[in-house]
């Protein structure tokens, strides 16, 4: 696999990883993102930490940074604490190129499409709203009730991109990474991030 470098300067990458289930969707997009040199803002919630525990067997920072790759890690992240309302991420003037949040929990999608915010998670998701900034949920729930279909629709009308992780099979995946890649892949193309991840449909061998 090839990983084209992305040498184009760009404001920060908002990263949340909430508590729905997908922990390796969230591990390999963070990979991807400081494999390309992306600065990016990481903002883990409790139920997010323990499903990459659950999931992936990482059981804290130190562990997540070590799966990634401590130096690229250092490199290019930034951490949050969820409870810190006061943060970078939860003011409009702080510049970002977007915001994923990756699982994305319906109760989290509930939190901004009704704009509680009582989290920095659903706070940054806010202001990536009322900045017109990009807003990519990734949610992976089934089946949707319709709570969960009002609360996407919603969202959606106020401006998110809804990327259920749901991959696609016609690139004869090989793999459980093979599909986890598929996901990542088309948000790495909502964030208009260059990348050779996978082949896209058309395209020759």
């Amino acid at each position: 696999m090839t990983i084209v470098q992305s040498h184009v300067t760009r404001h920060p990458v908002v990263l949340a990883i909430t508590g729905a289930s997908g922990a390796p969707y969230a591990v390999r997009l963070l990979q991807l993102l400081v494999e390309l040199q992306v600065p990016t803002w990481l903002i883990v919630s409790g139920h997010g930490w323990r499903l990459l525990s659950t999931e992936s067997d990482i059981v804290d920072l130190a562990a997540l940074r070590a799966h990634v790759g401590a130096s690229a890690f250092d490199a290019c992240v930034k951490v949050f604490d969820d409870n810190d309302r006061g943060a970078a991420p939860a003011s409009g003037s702080a510049r970002t190129s977007g915001m994923v949040v990756c699982p994305c929990s319906m109760g989290t999608v509930s939190a901004i499409a009704h704009g509680t915010s009582r989290s920095l998670v659903e706070r940054a998701a806010d202001v990536a709203l009322k900045e017109r900034r990009k807003l990519i949920l990734v949610p992976r729930e089934t089946p949707f009730s319709l709570v969960h279909l009002e609360n996407l629709t919603a969202v959606t009308r106020a401006g998110a991109t809804v990327i259920p992780a749901a991959p696609g099979f016609y690139h004869q995946p090989q793999s459980i990474a093979d599909l986890v890649d598929f996901m990542v892949a088309r948000v790495l193309d909502h964030l208009d991030i260059e990348h050779r991840i996978g082949k896209r449909w058309g395209e020759a061998e």
